[in-house]
């Protein structure tokens, strides 16, 4: 791999296109089945791989499904997460979330769920219809090529952090190629049934999944774009 000179200032139009590539990036859960051609996929986790590590550690480790891979994995979620007593055997590896939330990550939480199901129509205590579309995680939202992430039992807090970096930019190399995705620490819940399907050595752990593909442009789902807050509620400039 050619790595650009990085001493060279960008011009405009590679600032605008990096720019671009971050503020496009959104949580698609909904997918064309358009295929991506593999060749496509280790071009971007080729770049994403360019993500800092401590001392270079490089915690990731990739699997790629598609296919008929993709759908057995689908199939034993999907039966896992409409079986109410299998389903309570599950549970996830490392907490994600808070456990106990409070303002203004709870406010969050709650406005992007609401808005989401607002779009589809979902009205508050539609517990069948809420099940079906989180479930849809485990499709990973229709899209060509699933993705799941794991990291050595061994690598620390870190090795996390430095994994986000690199799910960030898969996200963003994937913008650059006309590709939406959707990170989905959904799948962590039933750790067991994918490390048992993609044959995961012990000292693997799962981190999340990720839908990769096209956007569907017709799904309102997609055309949910969650809001910031402003540089100033979250930085201190100290001089």
């Amino acid at each position: 791999m050619n790595l650009p000179d990085p001493f060279l200032p960008p011009t405009p139009e590679q600032s605008a296109a990096v720019d671009a590539a971050i503020t496009t990036r959104h949580s698609m859960r909904a997918f064309l089945p358009t295929p991506v051609p593999r060749e496509v996929v280790e071009g971007l986790l080729q770049v994403a791989a360019r993500a800092p590590s401590g001392t270079n550690t490089q915690p990731w480790q990739v699997h790629v499904l598609t296919g008929a891979a993709k759908e057995r994995l689908v199939t034993r979620l999907q039966a896992v997460y409409d079986d109410p007593e299998e389903l309570a055997t599950h549970g996830e590896e490392y907490a994600y979330y808070p456990r106990e939330w409070v303002s203004p990550y709870i406010d969050r939480r709650r406005k992007v769920g609401w808005d989401l199901y607002g779009l589809l129509g979902i009205t508050k205590g539609d517990k069948l219809r809420m099940h079906e579309q989180h479930g849809r995680n485990y499709r990973f939202f229709d899209a060509p090529v699933g993705l799941m992430f794991t990291i050595d039992r061994v690598m620390q807090q870190g090795s996390w952090l430095d994994y986000g970096m690199f799910l960030q930019n898969i996200m963003v190399a994937a913008r650059a190629r006309g590709l939406h995705t959707c990170p989905q620490a959904a799948f962590t819940q039933f750790h067991r049934v994918i490390a048992e399907e993609l044959g995961l050595a012990p000292t693997q752990q799962v981190v999340c999944g990720m839908s990769l593909g096209y956007a569907d442009p017709a799904a309102v789902e997609n055309t949910l774009v969650t809001e910031r807050e402003a540089v100033s509620t979250f930085t201190r400039f100290l001089e």
